[in-house]
């Protein structure tokens, strides 16, 4: 668990460095004046349950008061399709920037439906990221080829992606 927040936490804040920012001043406790940077507003996170929950307190050590909202998609054991069974979103979520929040990238097919289900809302692929741990060639190709405009940021690209990342990390294996 402290070495998958550690890469989270490098993730997410990688993710935050790709959000529009404006410059600012801040005024210090002993009176010292800093020029800074500051969030613009309308940046949200969507986490991809359940995997992906374990990602949502990395992102909010770092931005408090951001919205997240969730996805739960589920694939079949047997032909890896990919069915959506919940999304609840910032009701403004079409105006936002997306950080999607999945740390176990394989097939590709649940980020997929994920893309198809924030596009539905309204969202623009241009304005998802999409945050992970590890990720398959394979499975960064398939989501490049249906979205190219979506970006994506992940601490490793391997043939073999770690299984049962839930599980492990929230010790329900």
């Amino acid at each position: 668990v402290f070495c998958a927040d550690r890469l989270i936490r490098l993730v997410v804040e990688e993710g935050l460095n790709q959000l529009p920012y404006s410059e600012c001043t801040v005024t210090t406790p002993t009176g010292y004046k800093y020029e800074g940077v500051k969030f613009e507003r309308g940046n949200c996170g969507v986490s991809i349950m359940r995997s992906g929950e374990a990602m949502e307190q990395g992102l909010r050590d770092c931005c408090r008061s951001i919205r997240i909202g969730k996805i739960l998609i589920q694939s079949d054991e047997e032909t890896q399709k990919a069915k959506v069974y919940y999304a609840k979103f910032p009701p403004d979520v079409y105006r936002r920037k997306v950080l999607l929040m999945y740390p176990i990238l394989s097939t590709g097919n649940t980020v997929i439906e994920a893309v198809k289900v924030l596009i539905e809302h309204g969202v623009q692929p241009r304005h998802i990221i999409l945050l992970s741990l590890f990720s398959t060639p394979h499975g960064a190709k398939s989501i490049v080829q249906e979205f190219p405009d979506i970006t994506i940021l992940t601490t490793e690209v391997h043939p073999v992606a770690p299984t049962h990342f839930g599980q492990r990390y929230f010790g329900t294996d």
